[in-house]
């Protein structure tokens, strides 16, 4: 069987790997420390928003790749790759299972602190959409979960290095050249720059309404009678 070099990962896929990646650090770390960082991690989480509402777009536009249909993981295919039967390129069907993972568990964690509140200086820009009750919980389940997500990013790295290690696959290169050397497939097509377009302008938009830019002003608190002299 032939190899070759083929474009694995398009420049937009790239760019948001590893702008998501620094994103989650920083909002890992910034929510661990808290205090005055408390602020930046809700801007960071916006930002997260945005990310996401592009890569949903860039899942089903962007090129051969990086589309969701492209690496699924179908029942079929997990028992394939168990048995050593699965080949193709991009993500296996267990990676793909982490990228779905990690993408449901990011949504939830954005939605959920952006109706979040500290009792103390920081409130969500979209805790007034619903009551103290349900913020307090959501508060309560983006805690919980931000350690479901430091041990889903462990466990990416973790995987990685396996990879590399014990498999030689470089699994890191062809995210940052977008190359990868010795392949069996054909170069991802596609994404093109209207779908490009599409997915800036949705990112754009949820980083809008993520923000809560749109909600009308808190009317001011009411002012008791002023008696008249």
């Amino acid at each position: 069987m032939s190899s070759k070099r083929i474009l694995l990962w398009d420049l937009p896929t790239r760019l948001f790997h590893w702008l998501l990646a620094a994103s989650v650090v920083a909002a890992v770390v910034s929510g661990q420390i808290g205090g005055n960082l408390i602020e930046w991690h809700g801007k960071i989480g916006i930002l997260i928003a945005g990310l996401l509402g592009f890569r949903l777009v860039w899942g089903v536009l962007g090129s051969t790749y990086a589309r969701f249909a492209h690496f699924f993981p179908t029942p079929a295919r997990i028992r394939a790759y168990l048995g050593g039967r699965w080949r193709g390129e991009g993500h296996n069907p267990l990676g793909a299972l982490s990228v779905f993972g990690l993408v449901v568990l990011l949504l939830v964690q954005v939605v959920s602190g952006l109706m979040a509140n500290d009792d103390i200086a920081f409130t969500g820009p979209l805790a007034d959409l619903v009551s103290r009750e349900i913020s307090n919980r959501l508060t309560g389940v983006h805690q919980l979960l931000s350690n479901v997500l430091i041990g889903l990013v462990v466990l990416h790295i973790v995987a990685i290095a396996f990879y590399g290690h014990v498999k030689k696959r470089n699994l890191v290169k062809p995210m940052i050249t977008g190359w990868k050397e010795d392949a069996d497939g054909e170069s991802a097509r596609g994404g093109g720059f209207l779908a490009l377009l599409v997915a800036l302008a949705i990112a754009l938009a949820a980083i809008y309404g993520a923000s809560g830019a749109w909600l009308p002003e808190a009317p001011p608190p009411a002012v008791g009678d002023v008696p008249t002299w």
